[in-house]
């Protein structure tokens, strides 16, 4: 099934839920947050999209996006199909898990969340991969004060030993 009929198809099931078809290098559907988790379930199971390669994100001025790079293993799919989704609340950017979709996600999104702050609803195990819990900010949004932080700075932020048996 080409990208094309692929889309055809989400139309026709979801008819208000795409909201772009941007004309990007790779082919790239944008769909409302609210139905991102049925809409990939929908690719899934419907069209075959049985891989999904990677998750990340990107800050724009205006919005976060998140991107899904989906591939079909059993049609050995060459170019990717690119969903998005656009985030505009950028003081509490939240879209549904696709982890209970496919597996590979889990550290993905564990990863967009600990670098952009961006919260995945029904992850099973959302936490911090890279940075500990506490650590101050995301740094990998624009608004992140890129400065190296002193150790005094940091201490009340991190975990406390555990006690020495």
């Amino acid at each position: 099934m080409t990208n094309a009929e692929i889309l055809a198809k989400l139309k026709e099931k979801y008819p208000d839920a795409v909201v772009d078809v941007p004309e990007l290098i790779d082919f790239t559907v944008v769909v409302e947050p609210g139905v991102l988790a049925e809409a990939a379930a929908f690719l899934r199971d419907e069209c075959g999209l049985d891989y999904m390669a990677d998750v990340t994100a990107v800050d724009r001025p205006e919005r976060f996006e998140v991107v899904y790079h989906l591939y079909s293993i059993k049609d050995q799919t060459p170019e990717p199909f690119v969903l998005k989704v656009y985030l505009e609340d950028k003081e509490n950017p939240t879209v549904a898990s696709v982890t209970p979709l496919w597996k590979g996600a889990d550290f993905q999104e564990r990863e967009v969340y600990d670098l952009m702050g961006i919260r995945f609803e029904g992850h099973p195990d959302l936490k911090r991969i890279m940075l500990w819990e506490g650590f101050p900010g995301h740094p990998l949004r624009k608004d992140f004060e890129n400065r190296t932080f002193t150790f005094k700075e940091l201490a009340p932020t991190r975990p406390t030993e555990p006690d020495k048996v």
